[in-house]
């Protein structure tokens, strides 16, 4: 029987599972000692919060669905990214289960988040990244995290990307392969190399990942792409961001009202909003439509297609944004995306 794999957004449902899949990692779970109990409340939290991503992969087979891997991350500011760099270091999970359950979450806010990411950038830290023991030595879950990681942060504008799970010298490895460089907290700065043995690293506590500047300096890296941002066009409103991103795993619109909770007559109406911003802003996506199907009512499979294809080249659409700062055409982040990307 053959396997297949799903990623989704992380539940509150699977919460417990995903918390168990973490506390059972034999380099992972003992990171956090009794912090551990933590994990389950704060990740119950963490989903009400707008400053996170947080989704798991599942392997299914037959009639049987498994969550193979765990991914957690959060959007912070500044201050926290500077205090968790300072030495000493600490393991980043513990201190942010710690954190979120004490009312002192470092997590960006929604308005924040919109803000920072019409503007000036906000910073990405991986909380975990963990896959289930067992499942450790499947090549084809690691090729799909690589895709999935990028397609879940990708079209937002960082400044720094951190992450503090490299469970093994091989993932180490892979890490400052692609592009992570290990952050010399006694330097301040990042580096290539810490000259020690790559055990000795990941049995304490260690942070690898780059910032926007020095992609700047050495373009090409895999996780350069993180950093490659074009201002969104179209102005899709948080309901058309929502439909169109679940669209884009092939939900019908049946699909789509019953997980979004809306009537089906809804759904047909924030398409036709979509269809109508994407012709008026970026008509070029529909030139390969005949005249007809574009103008007619009941032709909206087709015209789906050419949008979710420009959508999935465009992730900057589908994330959140100040529609105020967007209306108003603030030339300061249009100029700064030009000169810090490229040509938008």
């Amino acid at each position: 029987m053959s396997l297949e794999y799903r990623s989704r957004a992380m539940r509150a449902q699977d919460v417990g599972e995903c918390a168990k899949i973490v506390a059972t990692h034999p380099v992972i779970g003992p990171r956090y000692g009794k912090a551990i109990a933590d994990l389950k409340p704060a990740w119950l939290r963490l989903l009400k919060s707008e400053g996170q991503v947080a989704a798991v992969l599942e392997e299914i087979e037959g009639t049987r669905t498994t969550i193979c891997m765990v991914g957690v991350s959060v959007f912070v500011g500044d201050d926290f990214l500077r205090e968790l760099k300072s030495p000493p270091l600490r393991w980043l999970g513990p201190e942010l289960a710690k954190r979120i359950l004490r009312g002192d979450s470092p997590l960006l806010s929604g308005k924040q988040v919109r803000d920072a990411n019409s503007g000036e950038g906000m910073n990405l830290v991986v909380w975990e990244g963990c896959i289930r023991p067992g499942f450790e030595h499947k090549g084809e879950i690691h090729r799909r995290l690589l895709d999935l990681f990028l397609d879940l942060h990708r079209g937002y504008i960082w400044k720094e990307v951190i992450s503090q799970h490299m469970e093994s010298v091989e993932r180490l490895e892979w890490t400052l392969q692609t592009g992570g460089r290990l952050w010399n907290a006694a330097a301040g700065r990042y580096v290539e190399s810490m000259k020690k043995d790559p055990r000795d690293i990941i049995n304490e506590p260690h942070y690898a990942g780059a910032t926007r500047e020095m992609e700047r300096e050495r373009p090409g890296t895999w996780v350069g792409a993180l950093f490659d941002y074009h201002p969104p066009q179209m102005g899709l409103s948080p309901s058309e961001q929502r439909l169109a991103t679940l669209a884009l795993c092939g939900k019908t619109d049946d699909e789509l009202a019953e997980e979004l909770g809306a009537s089906l007559s809804t759904v047909k109406n924030t398409w036709r909003s979509i269809f109508n911003r994407a012709a008026s802003r970026l008509p070029e996506i529909f030139t390969t439509l005949a005249e007809e199907v574009l103008n007619a009512t009941g032709r909206g499979k087709e015209k789906r297609r050419p949008l979710l294809a420009y959508l999935r080249e465009h992730p900057e659409e589908l994330r959140p944004v100040s529609r105020r700062l967007m209306e108003q055409g603030d030339g300061r982040r249009g100029a700064s995306a030009q000169s810090q990307y490229g040509p938008a």
